[in-house]
Formats: C-alpha cells, sequence, structure tokens
C-alpha cells in the first residue's frame, strides 16, 4: 500500500475511533493546528519524531499508519 494515500486515510480513523480532535492532537504534539490538518489531508506529511508522536498517542504502530501492517498494534 502507498504511505502517501494509507497514512491520512488512518490517522483520520484512528483518530476519530479514539474520540480525540484535530485540535487536541496538535496540542498533544506541540504543534499548529494547521500542521496537524496537513498530516490527514496528505498535503504534508509527519517528520519520524512527529510519526513516534503520533502512534504513541493514538496506542498504534507506525507501520499501521503508513500501511504496512493491517495490525494496528
Amino acid at each position: 500500500m502507498n504511505y502517501k494515500m494509507a497514512f491520512p486515510k488512518r490517522l483520520t480513523e484512528v483518530r476519530k475511533e479514539a474520540g480525540k480532535t484535530q485540535d487536541e492532537m496538535a496540542i498533544a504534539m506541540d504543534i499548529a493546528r494547521p500542521s496537524y490538518t496537513m498530516y490527514e489531508t496528505g498535503a504534508s506529511f509527519p517528520k519520524f519524531e512527529n510519526l513516534m508522536k503520533i502512534a504513541d498517542i493514538l496506542n498504534v504502530s507506525i507501520d499501521y499508519l503508513v500501511g504496512l501492517s493491517n495490525k494496528k498494534n
């Protein structure tokens, strides 16, 4: 699976399943909300450090987020 297609879709899906808003994610990651929104739209992709933060906050694996695995954990 192409990570550029998988990541925005899976990020949005997992965030909603976790009951978090984009604002809450941006605050938890210490980034601006527009920066976070760009991850969900596919307009930009996080650096590895932020990818690790996302996976930790949402309790999923990085492999799942980028489409390398269908197992969330």
